[in-house]
């Protein structure tokens, strides 16, 4: 009998655009302020990408290209590039396929997957999958989305939220007792109600009428939305630790998506862990979308020991949320690798 192969993510890259957005910036724009945002979303500033002709492939590629360099990675023995994204460059081709130009990456295929603020977290599932068949090597999930492309910065509700970045991560076959060790994802379709994109697809393809009504943009039905979130991804976070029977001592960093410090801290407190071991960075770069959970591990990447119990959680528009628990697969202190 074949043993069992398992996925590991054995590195991490990430970018964000320099211009940033303060809340005491918005607050000239529209009608708010810095402690009112602060206080119901927990955002300070955000991170936008201004540059004309440059989208979520050049995020993207950004991070990809620094996730390579730390890896020591070639873009020839990549054999596959997921990227999660719901802001693509444009309907097609995907922007996979564009940021795998713009990387150099030939002898791979490469295709989007859409699943809102859970994109990222659902292309891992789908990448572990590819490793596990056997067939694949070194397979690359990035997350990039340039939210300010769809958001309305005249409505005072959604243009706090939102910030442009991307991370990326390698997986490639676990060495030992690490790696992805369990997910559980779901999704509610009937939510689309509360939290969609009004205009641009099929059934309501852009016209003057719909630009000029700003159908375009993020729509939002926040309070139905906190409520779903912060129920599910509670929910869903402790079934996978008594799944696993994890005790919140096991966990060593909850991962959340960084949409709501509200939801975040609802979260963490239901599965009983200590506010030090969550990652949190919403304060200065909002909610990415497919960016948000590849920035946190980015940012904590050389905190983090092989080893360490990591849960991560998320929820998005469609409804989709969901899982995943990881048993850490390296050490990086600064160049130094124990892989």
């Amino acid at each position: 009998m074949m043993n069992h192969i398992r996925a590991a993510i054995t590195g991490v890259g990430a970018y964000v655009p320099d211009d940033i957005l303060t809340n005491n910036e918005l607050s000239r724009m529209v009608d708010t302020s810095d402690e009112w945002i602060m206080e119901r979303i927990g955002i300070r500033e955000r991170h936008i990408l201004k540059e004309a002709g440059k989208g979520s492939s050049y995020m993207g590629a950004m991070a990809v290209r620094e996730l390579l360099g730390k890896t020591h990675t070639s873009p020839d023995e990549i054999d596959l590039l997921i990227c999660a994204t719901v802001t693509p460059d444009m309907l097609f081709p995907a922007t996979a396929n564009l940021i795998c130009d713009q990387t150099g990456i030939k002898n791979a295929f490469s295709y989007d997957l859409n699943a809102a603020c859970s994109s990222f977290l659902f292309s891992l599932e789908t990448a572990v999958r590819f490793i596990e068949s056997g067939q694949y090597r070194k397979v690359i999930v990035v997350g990039t989305d340039k939210m300010s492309a769809i958001t309305d910065y005249t409505d005072r509700n959604t243009c706090p939220l939102f910030g442009d970045g991307a991370g990326a991560v390698l997986l490639e076959p676990a060495e030992g007792d690490v790696g992805i060790m369990d997910s559980i994802l779901h999704t509610d379709g009937s939510g689309w109600l509360y939290l969609h994109q009004k205009a641009g697809g099929s059934v309501k393809p852009p016209t003057h009428a719909t630009v000029d009504a700003k159908e375009h943009f993020v729509y939002q039905e926040g309070r139905t939305v906190f409520k779903f979130a912060v129920i599910n991804m509670a929910d869903v976070s402790v079934e996978i630790m008594e799944k696993n029977h994890l005790s919140s001592d096991d966990v060593t960093w909850f991962v959340p998506h960084q949409a709501n410090m509200r939801i975040i801290t609802a979260t963490a407190s239901r599965m009983g862990i200590k506010p030090e071991r969550v990652m949190i960075n919403i304060d200065r770069y909002g909610n990415t979308t497919s960016a948000t959970l590849p920035l946190c591990l980015s940012e904590w990447e050389t905190r983090l020991k092989k080893g360490d119990n990591l849960i991560l959680a998320t929820f998005g528009g469609g409804f989709t949320w969901g899982s995943m628990y990881i048993k850490w697969a390296y050490t990086r202190n600064g160049s130094q690798d124990n892989l």
